[in-house]
């Protein structure tokens, strides 16, 4: 007689990481947003708190990524172009300025420069008198994958990764609610490989993440469900089922018989509509619509807990604030 697969929830979450799938969690709103200056910026996010947003994502310009300041010369052309440019402390205060970083969650798409613009949060924080322990948000911090796919690092694989580490182990201690790295696979998708191919490079990726920490002395159990997964979802329906699917089997698997690893929220894993599936050339309702559909849907169908859902501007930039407000929200799980 055939074994029953294990039901949602249960070891090795094929079907899903929650029992009751969506009805028993909701997840956040938020768009990915992030203007030339953090006035700018700033006011974009109290439109969107102020219409029903329950959380927040920045994008951050080129120089901010990789370290540079706005009067640097090679940042010439690129000082906020595709994010807010943050230079100073006093920068990031204008960013959040009025904003409750003890109620709102913040998501920040930041690698080589994580620490740096984490630590300006925190310091913030303090200065408010926010603990440690109220902060809710997630750094990107997956400097691996910008080596594989994206190229904004900064300095050598070993040092950055001693920084990566560095990061969770004081997050452990000082912000406990806070994710400190979003392993993705979505970029490696976006820069030409295959499902089998991002899953490969992604998971590995995640293992020698958990490796660094194991050997800084970090209990693997407590660590680990602070990381997660930011896969594509990509336009062939059921390829991409099946790769959500071996994605959780997969990483529930080696990490437990590797690692002893026993807590489901290091399963968790979320997904991203690829932006290489759009058309610059279509009508805004033609270049939305059919990939945004099919992305969305079949990271549903997986039962992934959250989805960014890519818009007309990740192709081709928006010309307005109404043409963004226009574009689809994006939709990330809570991290609490």
């Amino acid at each position: 007689m055939a074994s029953v697969p294990p039901l949602p929830g249960e070891y090795p979450y094929t079907r899903g990481i929650q029992s009751s799938g969506y009805r028993g969690k909701l997840w956040t709103m938020r768009q990915y947003a992030g203007y030339g200056s953090a006035t700018e910026t700033n006011q974009r996010f109290k439109y969107l708190l102020a219409n029903g947003q329950t959380g927040l994502s920045v994008a951050f310009d080129l120089p901010t990524q990789i370290g540079m300041d706005s009067d640097h010369p090679l940042a010439l052309g690129e000082i906020g172009k595709v994010g807010v440019a943050i230079d100073s402390l006093k920068d990031m205060e204008t960013l959040f300025r009025d904003i409750p970083l003890e109620r709102v969650s913040v998501s920040m798409t930041i690698n080589a420069t994580a620490s740096i613009l984490l630590a300006m949060v925190a310091a913030i924080a303090r200065e408010r008198g926010i603990a440690g322990t109220e902060l809710h948000g997630t750094v990107q911090n997956d400097i691996l994958k910008e080596y594989i796919a994206r190229g904004t690092y900064i300095y050598p694989p070993r040092f950055s990764m001693r920084l990566i580490t560095d990061l969770m182990q004081y997050c452990s201690v000082e912000l406990p609610s806070w994710n400190t790295i979003s392993i993705s696979g979505y970029h490696i998708r976006e820069a030409g490989s295959t499902a089998a191919q991002e899953l490969a490079f992604t998971l590995g990726d995640g293992l020698e993440y958990v490796r660094w920490g194991i050997a800084r002395g970090m209990d693997v159990d407590e660590f680990a469900p602070r990381l997660s997964f930011f896969f594509n979802a990509h336009n062939d329906f059921l390829e991409e089922i099946a790769k959500f699917r071996a994605a959780r089997r997969l990483w529930a698997t080696i990490c437990r018989d590797r690692f002893g690893m026993t807590s489901p929220r290091a399963m968790q894993l979320r997904c991203s509509a690829a932006g290489s599936v759009r058309q610059t050339c279509a009508a805004w309702r033609k270049a939305s619509r059919p990939a945004w559909a099919c992305s969305a849907l079949d990271a549903a169908s997986s039962r992934a807990p959250s989805r960014a859902l890519s818009g007309r501007e990740r192709v081709i930039p928006a010309a307005s604030a109404g043409c963004r407000r226009r574009s689809p929200r994006t939709c990330r799980a809570p991290r609490r």
